[in-house]
């Protein structure tokens, strides 16, 4: 085998080794395209999904279809919607209202953001649960990709309220932060989406007094 023979293998291979590597990176490459535009499709849906039950819960804030004939769980006065909110926090909500089927009793609801500890078998270190909970039963978890959950509440001069909100008859309206991304990623390059409700105002709340 001769000196030329020698250089043309040694060309082939490495020839070969450059059109493997253009091979492998653009295998990678549409790899990371399908998984990336997947992976955001599925967080525009949980997003959707998750803005559109907040959205609808927090709209009927203190909706009971006989309010002036019953009595607030709390205080055992004749129920007043625009207290309807008797707990708020950043990334918590505890409030009154008259769940499906509208029997006209109230129930109560809780939103609330759980730890990113409890996600730790998800890639993405940010994840956590968001929780829905009625009546103090076992609460709901919704493992879609939460990673921001946080709330601001506005008085009836739209000015902020400091958090925890424990007076009842405060909040006017609430600003709605939300934020999901991918619970696992290609490359750890996780993508989000973000929802934003400026000022939700249920009107059975916005016309507010304190007790």
């Amino acid at each position: 085998m001769g000196f030329t023979t020698l250089m043309d293998i040694a060309g082939s291979m490495i020839l070969g080794g450059i059109l493997m590597t253009i091979v492998w990176r653009l295998s990678d490459a549409s790899t990371e395209k399908t998984y990336n535009n997947s992976g955001e499709l599925t967080i525009q849906q949980n997003l959707l999904t998750l803005a559109q039950m907040i959205e609808f819960d927090f709209r009927k804030i203190g909706y009971c279809n006989t309010w002036d004939a019953i009595a607030d769980p709390k205080t055992k006065q004749p129920f007043v919607s625009s207290q309807a909110i008797y707990y708020a926090d950043s990334s918590s909500i505890s409030y009154y209202t008259d769940l499906y089927p509208y029997d006209g009793f109230l129930d109560s609801v809780r939103y609330y953001l759980g730890p990113t500890s409890e996600c730790s078998s998800t890639p993405n270190p940010r994840d956590r649960i968001l929780y829905r909970v009625e009546n103090n039963q076992t609460p709901v978890a919704s493992n879609l990709g939460v990673t921001e959950f946080r709330m601001v509440y506005y008085d009836v001069n739209d000015d902020i309220i400091p958090t925890p909100v424990l007076t009842r008859g405060l909040i006017k309206s609430i600003e709605i932060n939300l934020t999901v991304e991918n619970v696992a990623a290609y490359d750890e390059k996780y993508s989000n989406a973000f929802w934003k409700q400026i000022r939700l105002a249920s009107r059975n709340v916005s016309r507010s007094k304190t007790e």
